[in-house]
Order: structure tokens, then sequence, then C-alpha cells
């Protein structure tokens, strides 16, 4: 007789992956573009209280802030599904990254080239813990467009860190970054396993 298959389906497996970067630079919009699910957004009114502290130049329109986290899901296949959460960017919110990255199998750093610097400390954060990483450029306007080579000076990156452009307002964009985390993920996995099993 055909029928559906007795044997029980697995529970998919879940992936954490972590968006940083700095104040502004579209972290929300990132996990908004390509989250399946309506995405929690902890964003708040920024207050006079903010003023002199949270550096607003090249942001000067943006009025709401990231407070805690952002939140999204997609789900791949039946098998996998990716829990996507973005970082507060400002460094008075820095207490709650370890909590967030905890358990992440990877992380992409957003970058805008207007303001490179203020990614710096997120660069340096998943290097230390040694979290796999990319570099989402993200290209606002034309007027924000450099080449890739250029932002890796300025970042002073290895030339292994991969960079990818971006625009986190579109899904497909988004995704390509996302792609982009995976291979560098798997790469790095299958490297240490083939230092491990050559001694």
């Amino acid at each position: 007789m055909f029928g559906r298959s007795s044997e029980p389906i697995a529970p998919p497996i879940a992936v954490k992956i972590v968006v940083g970067g700095g104040f502004g630079v579209g972290k929300t919009t990132f996990v908004s573009a390509i989250s399946e699910i309506e995405p929690l957004i902890t964003e708040a009114e920024m207050t006079e209280r903010s003023i002199g502290i949270d550096d607003l130049s090249g942001v000067a329109g943006k009025t709401t802030t990231t407070v805690a986290l952002d939140f999204g899901r997609i789900t791949l296949d039946q098998s996998l599904l990716l829990y996507l959460f973005g970082t507060p960017g400002q460094d008075r919110f820095a207490f709650l990254w370890d909590d967030l990255v905890d358990g992440a199998l990877g992380a992409i750093v957003l970058v805008d080239t207007r303001r490179v610097e203020d990614c710096f400390t997120t660069i340096d954060y998943f290097e230390e813990r040694d979290i796999p990483f990319v570099i989402g450029v993200n290209v606002f306007d034309s007027r924000s467009r450099f080449e890739l080579e250029e932002v890796r000076e300025a970042l002073g990156v290895e030339p292994d860190v991969r960079l990818v452009e971006c625009d986190a307002r579109y899904r497909e964009s988004v995704k390509n970054v996302l792609v982009a985390l995976t291979e560098e993920v798997l790469m790095q996995r299958l490297t240490k396993q083939r230092a491990g099993s050559s001694w």
C-alpha cells in the first residue's frame, strides 16, 4: 500500500546569526528585509538625553534607535531555521552583546562607508571571540559607494576577511550576505577539521 511514511520528521535545526555594526548602519532594516515573520524590533524614540552621546553625523534624519535587539527568522527548508539577532549600535548598550552572541554560528558586520570607524569595535569583538564573520558594506546611495578594496584598506582587515556589497533594504541583497556568511562558516570549519586531522 502506498501512503505517507510513518517515520517521524526530525525537528529543524536552529542556527543563530548575529548582525552587528555601528549606530544607524542599517541593522534593523537588514533583519526586517529578510525575516519571514514580523520582526521583533526594540526601537525607541531618541530623546534629548541622547544629545552629545549619540553621534548623528551622517544619519541626521534618524529619530529612533535599537535599545535591546532586533529579531527575525528565516526557514531555509524543513531541517534548518536561521534566527537573526541584531545588536544595538551604541557603545553604552555593549553589555548586551555577550548574551546576544552566545551560541552564534557566525556574524555579519554592517558597515556604512560614511562612518567606517563606527564598526571597528564590532569587528574587534568578533575577532577576539573567534566568531566567523563577514562584512556587509551597506550602500545607501551612489554617493556612499566605494570599491571594496578601498573599504578593506579603511577598515584595516586582513585579505581573508570577506566583504560583500549589499543594500539592507532589499531581501535578495540581504540573502547574498547570508549566503556569504554560510560559506565562510563552512570554510572555517573544514579548515579546522583538516588542521586537526593532520596531527
